[in-house]
């Protein structure tokens, strides 16, 4: 509901606070008195088409706010938070726009900056205007749907629709990525397979490249060291060596046998040298034994498999091979065999997968189609209602020869939305052989308006009135009488289940207001500025005894206007 609007600088408005109460609130004042220019506010704050010469004159910009109570509805805080407009709940709805002398407007919900295009949208969402020179709401044949909707009371088979929609819709979903996982393992089988025939012949373990690396390393080392004591062996003579000690002590014994027979006896220097000599060779010779013995038991210590070095490198080098082929590392290789092992399984298994996403698809469909159906039946069924209320309305109002009727219209075999199987538009023709058509198109500015009117009226009866904020202008051109003040029950009715708001020459309309402004417009300082009066008791009677009686006000005038009101 719109509970304020302020206005400053529009055309021949320089401020001017308004609060707005729930109702029907009527706007009167005489010809040229300025009441557009309340209105053009109000669609400036909305997001409508703006030019620089809404800016009053000498004024560097004109701005509008419109306050509205804090949204209730589900489908209004949707489309807040598709727009990322944040409004804490309880908090009013604050529109407001500026335009500035050069024609360039800036736009604001709750002081966040938007584009006038999501302003208009959200504005959309909370007002329906129609007038002489503007309707929206009905015009748009997207909003027919919904209105016969709740015209028919239709909540529970649109809501059934909706979700056999989007149950259909996932099974779908599931169906297309079971489809596709199947081609895609299909062209991938023979890889896969060929894949995993690699691996299980290759058997990888885990950590194994580690343990090889490892092995490598200490079997690298080891040869080596094997290289090394046979240099050490070599260099120790071996046998030879031990020839060459045992020669040298038989020739040492020789001398010393020689030293005896020529008369050397024991105890001389000589026979203790030598054998002071072959004993030192004696302990050589044993020494050098040892020596070779140690050096081949050290050599004996390295106990490998002749080869085992080239076969560790091999393995290694296959693992990383195998790694680099399949882009994976080699610690990772053990759980690729099993994944593609997995894999392989699956294909097996989804041929059954495959069919059961088929079945619940086909389910799914039979499920939607059958909500549809129902839903479809209904619609036809509350279409027929509406035409009928609303020709019921069409005769008070002067459009006795107009028809109105609901076209259902059904979409595509394969589209299955959430909204049903047809759109849904009204249509009208206002003269007798006439052909019905568009709204717009058929109807001049006075008859739209009312019958927008008594589209409302209709669809209010059944609780389907539409945006809680409803704008009519002018709807009462050119008819007087009886017929006027059907128009202005009928906006009374409206009134009842929504806030309205109704710029009027008809005291027969303004009788029925719960609100009552008058517009006028005065000059001071050489300039004309409109202001807007809000009319108590006394003042109302007065004002609509002016509009019965003209510029004269007479006492049987201010009698009438009495009657009326009453």
């Amino acid at each position: 509901m719109l509970t304020g609007l302020s206005i400053r600088d529009v055309v021949l408005v320089e401020a001017l606070d308004l609060d707005v109460g729930a109702g029907l609130t009527v706007l009167t004042g005489e010809t040229g008195a300025g009441k557009s220019i309340i209105l053009d506010a109000l669609g400036l704050a909305m997001g409508a088409r703006a030019e620089a010469g809404l800016v009053r004159a000498g004024a560097r910009q004109a701005s509008a706010v419109a306050t509205f109570a804090a949204p209730v509805s589900a489908e209004l805080a949707a489309l807040l938070d598709e727009k990322g407009v944040d409004v804490p709940p309880g908090d009013d709805l604050i529109l407001r726009r500026v335009l500035g002398a050069d024609g360039r407007s800036r736009a604001f919900v709750n002081d966040q900056a938007v584009g006038v295009a999501t302003l208009r949208e959200i504005g959309q969402a909370l007002v329906e205007v129609h007038g002489q020179h503007e309707t929206v709401g009905l015009l748009d044949w997207r909003t027919h749907r919904p209105q016969l909707d709740g015209f028919g009371g239709l909540g529970r088979e649109v809501e059934a629709v909706r979700a056999a929609s989007e149950a259909l819709r996932a099974a779908e979903a599931r169906l297309a990525d079971l489809q596709a996982a199947a081609a895609d393992a299909e062209t991938r089988r023979e890889e896969l397979a060929r894949d995993l025939a690699e691996l299980d012949q290759l058997d990888p373990r885990a950590d194994e490249e580690e343990a090889l690396a490892g092995e490598r390393a200490v079997l690298g080392a080891a040869e080596k060291a094997l290289e090394d004591l046979s240099d050490a062996r070599s260099a120790l003579g071996g046998d030879k060596l031990s020839q060459k000690l045992a020669a040298a002590l038989r020739a040492v014994d020789h001398a010393g046998r020689r030293a005896r027979q020529g008369g050397v006896g024991e105890g001389h220097p000589v026979l203790v040298r030598l054998t002071a000599a072959a004993e030192a060779i004696d302990r050589t010779l044993i020494e050098a034994a040892e020596a070779v013995a140690q050096v081949d038991a050290a050599a004996d210590a390295f106990d490998f498999e002749p080869g085992r070095l080239d076969k560790a490198e091999e393995r290694l080098f296959a693992l990383r091979a195998a790694a680099r082929r399949l882009r994976t590392t080699t610690d990772a290789l053990p759980a690729l065999r099993a994944e593609l092992r997995e894999k392989l399984a699956l294909l097996e298994g989804d041929a059954d997968a495959l069919a059961q996403g088929r079945r619940a698809a086909s389910a799914a469909r039979e499920a939607y189609d059958s909500a549809a159906v129902a839903l479809s039946a209904a619609r036809d069924a509350a279409a027929r209602r509406l035409e009928a209320a609303v020709a019921s309305e069409l005769g008070p109002l002067k459009l006795e020869r107009a028809r109105f009727r609901v076209v259902l219209e059904p979409v595509a075999d394969d589209r299955r939305g959430p909204q049903g199987r047809e759109t849904v538009r009204f249509e009208v023709a206002t003269n007798a052989g006439q052909p019905f058509g568009p709204l717009d198109s058929v109807a001049s500015g006075g008859e739209l308006a009312r019958f927008a009117l008594a589209m409302k009226a209709a669809l209010a009866a059944r609780g389907a009135g539409g945006q809680p904020l409803m704008i009519f202008d002018e709807v009462d051109q050119g008819v007087g009488g009886a017929v006027a003040e059907a128009v202005g029950r009928r906006l009374r009715r409206l009134a009842e289940a929504a806030q309205v708001i109704v710029v009027t020459h008809s005291p027969q309309v303004a009788a029925m207001g719960q609100s009552h402004w008058k517009v006028g417009k005065a000059e001071a300082d050489g300039q004309v500025r409109t202001s807007v009066a809000v009319l108590d008791e006394a003042r109302r009677d007065e004002e609509i005894a002016r509009m019965l009686s003209g510029a004269v006000v007479t006492d049987e005038a201010r009698a009438a206007a009495r009657a009326l009101r009453a």
